[in-house]
């Protein structure tokens, strides 16, 4: 789904990114700097073409280390030239300075007293070229940049949130509801031929058709969890035994997708008034991340002009702050859409999630751009700064004003409250 745009009314540049990793360059920007002792190494890598968990796992190996043993603050995809910092526990310097794995560089290593954990960072920079395009409409980027730095970026989740086939959201919606049947069916039938290949397509047929035995053999060996799945549906017959299968990690990703799509719709039913507070809402400190309820909203209508506060959205969950009057009569129009409570997202010995606010916007920092030709051809180089669970393509999307291909900005899904 192309997200809606906050400067419809301005022309975009058009063209394509990522024709390659160094045109998609991220910087993560750490909550803090190690202190230079303790048992865990931290090291800022330089990748290129691998995501975090295909990074992770190749210096895991390289360690003959367990891969739980690294920590990150932040995930991002493959297809883009990425620094970030890890941590490793129970190695030393030496071995890291002596690892030598293609595509992943070692740029500096210290050490400090705990594991790095995800949401443990401050923001991103980001320098992503776009292709296709006519260096002369780099006059197109100023006047969108500049009503985004006055009203925020919409902090829309990007559509990369919702994986590959674009369903990680009903499939977290399936957890909630305890509806293993509908699980199976989202996650070993219903093909997509958008998304499927042939053979995926075939395998998916074949189980909608309650073929079972004749789809394991046709899930291709590299779709390990599916048939793992799988396979343990048909030896126990029970769908909650083969839903059991699935790793935690997973299952909580689905669910931070739920909250994502969730959120996304009542962002766009907030898109007029998403830099502006009504009475009632629950407003976010941009400062510290505090939440208060809005009493008198005419009194904090400034701070929120001067970007100091602003209004948020839910990510649903059973102990989430509520706002009142319009803001939540929206919010429940949104999940009476799409028939979940908050209470759900409790169930005993399944899962618990507590929810948390997120801003309906953010800032964009530290902004720079320019036109120009290299070797690959004509360009429009963009630079900026966004807060840490912010997506580049977001932005993108209002530059561009074109759809785009969503694999490279992959911010961890936010701590709860």
């Amino acid at each position: 789904m192309q997200l809606p745009c906050i400067t419809s009314d301005l022309p975009g540049v058009g063209g394509v990114i990522k024709q390659s990793p160094e045109d998609f360059f991220v910087q993560e920007i750490p909550l803090y700097e190690p202190c230079g002792k303790g048992e865990h190494v931290y090291c800022e890598i330089e990748k290129k073409g691998l995501s975090t968990f295909e990074a992770v796992n190749a210096i895991a190996r390289a360690l003959d280390i367990p891969k739980q043993k690294i920590g990150f603050a932040g995930m991002k995809d493959s297809n883009a030239v990425t620094r970030q910092m890890i941590s490793i526990q129970g190695v030393s310097e030496e071995q890291l300075q002596a690892l030598e794995i293609p595509d992943i560089k070692v740029l500096w290593i210290s050490r400090h007293t705990n594991k790095l954990r995800l949401g443990h960072l401050k923001g991103n920079r980001f320098a992503v070229r776009i292709r296709d395009v006519e260096p002369t409409d780099v006059i197109k980027v100023e006047p969108i940049l500049r009503a985004i730095q006055k009203r925020g970026l919409p902090n829309f989740f990007g559509e990369q949130r919702f994986g590959t086939r674009q369903n990680n959201d009903l499939l977290g919606a399936a957890l909630i509801r305890d509806d293993n049947v509908g699980l199976l069916k989202l996650f070993l039938g219903s093909p997509d031929r958008r998304f499927d290949n042939p053979q995926t397509t075939h395998a998916r047929r074949l189980f909608d058709e309650h073929r079972n035995e004749e789809s394991l053999r046709a899930w291709p060996r590299r779709s390990g969890l599916e048939r793992r799945v799988l396979h343990r549906l048909i030896k126990s017959r029970k769908p909650s035994a083969a839903v059991r299968i699935i790793d935690e990690p997973l299952k909580r990703l689905w669910i931070s997708a739920l909250q994502s799509r969730i959120f996304n719709e009542v962002l766009i039913r907030r898109l007029d008034t998403f830099d502006q507070i009504l009475p009632g809402d629950f407003a976010w400190k941009h400062e510290n991340g505090a939440c208060f309820l809005v009493e008198d909203a005419e009194a904090d209508a400034p701070r929120a002009q001067a970007f100091e506060i602003s209004p948020t959205g839910p990510l649903v969950g059973y102990r989430m702050s509520m706002p009142t009057g319009d803001p939540l009569q929206i919010e429940q129009e949104v999940l009476a859409k799409f028939d979940l409570t908050p209470e759900q997202f409790r169930l005993e010995g399944k899962h618990k999630v507590k929810g948390a606010r997120r801003p309906l916007r953010v800032k964009v920092e530290d902004v720079a751009f320019s036109g120009g030709v290299d070797n690959e051809g004509a360009h429009i180089t963009i630079a900026f700064t966004l807060p840490a669970g912010a997506f580049a393509t977001v932005l993108l999307n209002e530059v561009m004003k074109v759809g785009y291909d969503t694999a490279s900005d992959v911010p961890a899904p936010e701590p709860e409250e």
